[in-house]
């Protein structure tokens, strides 16, 4: 398997956040599938590390990911066949998506600039979005006569409705950060030279909560428009059963008894 060089996509972890920054800001981040594959093992690594307890996803420059970037990618050999540009796409695009999705860590999109394609979809799958003043969302597919993917027919609609969402992706228009936070995409709009500090203060807050705890209302809170009431009732049921016995959740209960500010461990 192919990587990225270790400066294309950066990498530290502070006061219990992990920062996953895309670096290649002379092609406005367009992201490559080496660093596509090395963005899902950070993520990866996320889920499973005790001592991260939050993510940041952000970019260099004047672009936060600007779509794919196929060159790089694997050689295919031969002709196309029915079937492969599918598989492309699961193993390319929808991973990606669904790892954020998936990471068991709360997840901070700090977009510094234009969010394109894929790079759009990027950020609104995180689960906290904070924008730069000057930052776009573009659904620039319908620009190239493609059909969105990445999820993005899946994420729109329930980010600002079927409607809207149609809007976005058959005129494929810039979206302002200041619109993007009006229609629901964006949680806020800050100056850019803002951005650094707004995603650390909102990541250490988060990296100091019940880390189990959050895992837990991200999976619920991801999977409530997928299913039924029922299901939905189900599934808090086994998350509240199973969060009961974290350290976080016994802590949480004998700080209120005690009147004092908890000291959650992420356990």
């Amino acid at each position: 398997m192919n990587s990225a060089p270790e400066d294309d996509v950066l990498h530290r972890t502070e006061s219990n956040v992990s920062w996953i920054t895309l670096n290649r800001p002379e092609a406005m981040n367009a992201v490559t599938w080496a660093q596509r594959e090395r963005v899902i093992a950070l993520l990866a690594e996320a889920s499973a590390d005790p001592a991260v307890r939050a993510v940041v996803l952000t970019a260099t420059g004047k672009g936060f990911c600007a779509g794919a970037d196929l060159r790089g990618a694997p050689a295919t050999g031969g002709d196309r066949v029915a079937g492969d540009v599918a598989r492309m796409i699961r193993l390319g695009a929808q991973r990606l998506i669904t790892a954020v999705l998936d990471c068991e860590k709360p997840v901070i999109a700090a977009v510094n600039g234009t969010a394109a394609g894929i790079g759009s979809h990027l950020a609104l799958a995180c689960d906290l979005v904070i924008a730069a003043e000057g930052a776009r969302f573009i659904e620039v597919f319908v620009r190239r006569g493609l059909v969105p993917d990445g999820g993005g027919a899946y994420l729109l609609p329930r980010l600002v409705g079927p409607q809207k969402a149609k809007e976005l992706m058959f005129f494929g228009d810039a979206v302002p950060a200041a619109e993007a936070e009006r229609l629901g995409l964006v949680n806020r709009v800050v100056p850019a030279e803002e951005l650094q500090a707004a995603a650390r203060e909102w990541a250490e807050r988060l990296a100091q909560g019940p880390t189990r705890a959050l895992a837990m209302t991200k999976q619920l809170v991801n999977a409530s428009l997928d299913g039924d009431r029922a299901a939905a009732l189900a599934a808090e049921a086994t998350a509240q059963e199973i969060n009961m016995a974290t350290a976080d959740a016994n802590e949480g209960v004998a700080s209120f008894v005690e009147r004092r500010t908890p000291k959650y461990l992420g356990r």
